[in-house]
């Protein structure tokens, strides 16, 4: 993940202009016969190609989605690129958000899409600092001074009530994307996405990271969606697609190393050094024992609620926080039971 990717990843944006895009009718994008025996599926991506998707590269260089009748197409994504629109006009099959704080964002907007499976068990972003001023819990950000680039300050204040600390005993330090500011002391702290090995490497081996679920707040990263209607019609096809990712990402957690050498071949932009460094970061993120016990791609409906609950304390659903049963659905998950490894 690209840090400087965060001015397009925010937790709660674009909703209101994806809800004025999305309109007209829901079709679903399939093979000009539904019956045949290989069906098209379109996957829109909310950023580019990057580590966070490694298991679905994969699945595909495998023969996974073949092997499941599907002929499979990622199409990514970019700072123009808009990710809701094409699911719901049908031009994608199915997306992927970074946050599951974008999906209810665009759903209290009225945009009829739907958790179906995620793939990081919390979102990848933390709060990185030193030894010399350590923040290892929410606790010890009290006195100190935070760098968050400006569209993820609503991760410091969910931090702050959800730990309910005292904002005047917190200093917020408007800073970039690069670590420069945490290394000339300016900042005790700094947020950023700790799958950005290359960027945090300047820290040292010694650096301090604290994820968002670290810090009380929960979250799903690598968000798979659909439109409600492609839910209803098409469940058997997204079961199909979801199933063979998640046996993308079973290869993967059993040959990290070939992995990624295998997709930075297919995507030469990225670096396979530093991918190599970064690949057990991603294996962790994908992989606990909520996977173990349920499968890849699983999630908590009651830590969704729980982080709409909070987002909604910080007012930020300007049509009203929407209802938790419209934000996700368990159906493709069933669906998949027998299927998606438990690792």
């Amino acid at each position: 993940m690209d840090q400087k990717s965060i001015s397009r990843r925010t937790f709660l944006a674009g909703s209101a202009a994806v809800a004025s895009s999305a309109g007209g009718g829901l079709q679903l994008l399939l093979s000009s016969d539904a019956r045949a025996e290989t069906a098209k599926v379109v996957v829109k991506l909310d950023w580019l190609v990057s580590n966070g998707q490694i298991g679905d590269i994969i699945a595909l260089q495998q023969g996974y989605f073949k092997d499941a009748g599907l002929d499979v197409e990622f199409i990514p994504g970019g700072p123009n690129s808009a990710t809701v629109p094409p699911v719901v006009s049908g031009e994608a099959t199915l997306g992927q958000f970074s946050e599951t704080t974008q999906l209810v964002a665009a759903r209290a907007s009225g945009v009829p899409i739907k958790i179906i499976a995620t793939g990081f068990r919390t979102g990848p972003y933390a709060l990185t600092s030193l030894p010399g001023a350590p923040v290892r819990s929410a606790a010890d950000l009290v006195g100190k001074k935070i760098g968050i680039q400006p569209t993820a300050r609503v991760v410091v204040d969910a931090i702050i009530t959800k730990n309910k600390l005292d904002p005047s005993q917190i200093t917020v330090v408007n800073v970039g994307f690069d670590k420069a500011p945490l290394v000339r002391g300016e900042v005790d702290a700094i947020g950023g996405w700790v799958t950005n090995t290359q960027a945090l490497s300047v820290l040292g081996p010694d650096r301090i990271d604290l994820l968002l679920s670290d810090l009380g707040l929960p979250s799903y990263a690598n968000v798979y969606f659909a439109t409600d209607e492609a839910i209803e019609k098409n469940a058997e096809l997204l079961g199909k697609f979801i199933g063979a990712v998640s046996k993308g990402w079973e290869w993967t957690k059993a040959n990290p190393q070939d992995a990624v050498k295998n997709v930075v071949a297919a995507y030469p932009d990225l670096s396979l050094e530093w991918e190599l460094k970064t690949i057990d970061k991603i294996l962790e993120l994908s992989f606990d024992d909520s996977t173990k016990a349920d499968g890849w791609g699983t999630f908590d409906p009651a830590k969704i609620e729980e982080q709409i609950a909070l987002f909604d304390a910080l007012k930020q659903y300007a049509q009203g926080r929407p209802k938790l049963e419209d934000v996700y659905t368990l159906k493709i998950l069933e669906l998949t039971k027998d299927v998606r490894p438990r690792i």
